[in-house]
């Protein structure tokens, strides 16, 4: 089928795709090591963690193997730093291109969620071999996995939507977003479970979106961590989020595309 016979939709897919494409093979085009990066990074900070809870202090949070604990919520968490961290600079970093095509501009934020997606699933291996090594059982909630990436696609999407415009506006939003994201890391259940919360704070910790995802990737391993409250209110917030996302990006795009 010919470009001009596609449906928007099918045109948008083919352009969100050549665009993600052309961002993993630029990413890695100049690496040695190439996809091996984007598993090394979170393997370190796992690692560093283990030991820190492992060898060093007594633990008192998580489940065993924690090896496998910490990777399920921390592979997922490097999706959505990167992806948002990727959105404060996604109509500053190019912008001319953005101004001279006509493709909608919601894909320089989506082809970013889409590729940090990508570098999930492909270091999702990790976490397997992981599994295997510490003997750690594969449980039936493992069949969820596939929502919890359709849900933290939505949630991180909709975060995009909204940070990416305001940066334009506000440049110091920037630096803000990177102190909101450390602080989202220690807040959201990574090094620790939602189940190690105390009482008082487990309800709220639900409203933390990334609390339901998170608990939804460790099911497969950790069928107690599942919470169907937690996750209800994490797809929720994270369909609010992206319906906020579109309202702000559809208010402000014009204004984005004169002031980059």
């Amino acid at each position: 089928m010919r470009p001009e016979q596609r449906t928007p939709f099918a045109r948008y897919r083919h352009s969100l795709w050549l665009l993600t494409q052309r961002d993993l093979r630029v990413r890695y085009s100049t690496s040695v090591l190439g996809y091996f990066w984007s598993i090394l990074d979170p393997l370190v900070m796992a690692g560093i963690y283990w030991f820190v809870f492992t060898q060093v202090f007594q633990r008192s949070v998580g489940n065993e193997p924690y090896i496998v604990f910490l990777l399920a919520a921390l592979l997922p968490w490097m999706w959505f730093n990167g992806a948002i961290s990727d959105c404060t600079r996604a109509f500053l970093r190019e912008a001319k291109l953005i101004r001279s095509t006509r493709i909608p501009r919601t894909i320089w934020v989506n082809r970013l969620v889409l590729s940090k997606g990508i570098e999930f699933i492909a270091a999702v291996p990790v976490l397997v071999i992981f599994a295997i090594i510490t003997e750690a059982q594969v449980h039936v909630e493992a069949a969820y996995f596939p929502l919890a990436i359709l849900i933290q696609a939505v949630l991180t999407a909709g975060v995009g939507l909204i940070v990416a415009p305001l940066v334009v506006f506000f440049r110091d939003l920037e630096r803000a977003v990177k102190l909101i994201l450390r602080f989202l890391f220690y807040a959201s259940p990574i090094i620790y479970g939602t189940s190690d919360l105390p009482e008082q704070l487990h309800f709220w910790a639900a409203f933390n979106p990334l609390s339901g995802i998170f608990s939804l990737y460790r099911a497969a391993f950790f069928p107690d961590e599942l919470d169907w409250f937690v996750v209800g209110v994490s797809a929720a917030m994270s369909l609010a989020f992206l319906a906020i996302g579109l309202l702000v990006f559809s208010r402000t795009e014009r204004a984005v595309l004169k002031e980059i």
